[in-house]
């Protein structure tokens, strides 16, 4: 075995892992910068659900952002979805280099994690869009698991583009028709 066999295998998935750790932390600290994003229309839509959706498991608000930028009267609520969606599968890939760094301290661990192995394998890229499409953040979890079982990340993202675009334009729209209605039972 030679050295950059050795480096490949055992250095760089863990400086890969690291990487993905340091940037959910420091985001996570930050988490109150990245809501002014929020005035920034369309590149904010893109900023914020970048920076939230580049966080493992800690929250970072760019849900609630996109929720509110929909009830902006001079901004698209489809096109605010499809940046969101944009920023935010960007932003997966920090779950997809924290699975593929970190493959041989994950891959058996936990039930959850063989449930969406499973799932993977079987459905390949409908799991992916689903996950992606799913209300709750769980494609943190599909990407970790395809990138673990060495999915390919292009056709990762090409995938989970549409199922995030899908339920952004969703949350997006009801920003957009429902704030009305949340704000009159404050007023």
């Amino acid at each position: 075995m030679g050295r950059g066999h050795w480096l490949k295998k055992r250095i760089i998935p863990i400086l890969t892992v690291l990487l993905a750790v340091a940037i959910t932390i420091v985001l996570f600290i930050y988490r109150d910068k990245v809501a002014d994003f929020g005035n920034y229309g369309y590149l904010g839509a893109f900023l914020v659900s970048l920076i939230s959706c580049a966080t493992i498991i800690l929250p970072v608000p760019g849900i609630v952002v996109l929720f509110a930028l929909g009830a902006d009267p001079n901004l698209n609520p489809v096109l605010v979805g499809l940046a969101g969606a944009t920023g935010g599968v960007i932003g997966e890939i920090t779950g997809f280099m924290a699975g593929y760094g970190g493959r041989g301290m994950i891959q058996g661990k936990g039930r959850m994690y063989a449930m969406v192995e499973n799932w993977m394998r079987r459905w390949g890229g409908w799991a992916i869009f689903v996950f992606a499409a799913a209300p709750l953040p769980i494609v943190d979890v599909a990407g970790v698991v395809a990138g673990a079982i060495g999915y390919p990340v292009w056709k990762f993202l090409l995938i989970a583009w549409p199922g995030k675009s899908l339920k952004y334009i969703i949350l997006v729209l009801a920003g957009a028709w429902g704030w009305d209605v949340v704000m009159g039972w404050f007023g």
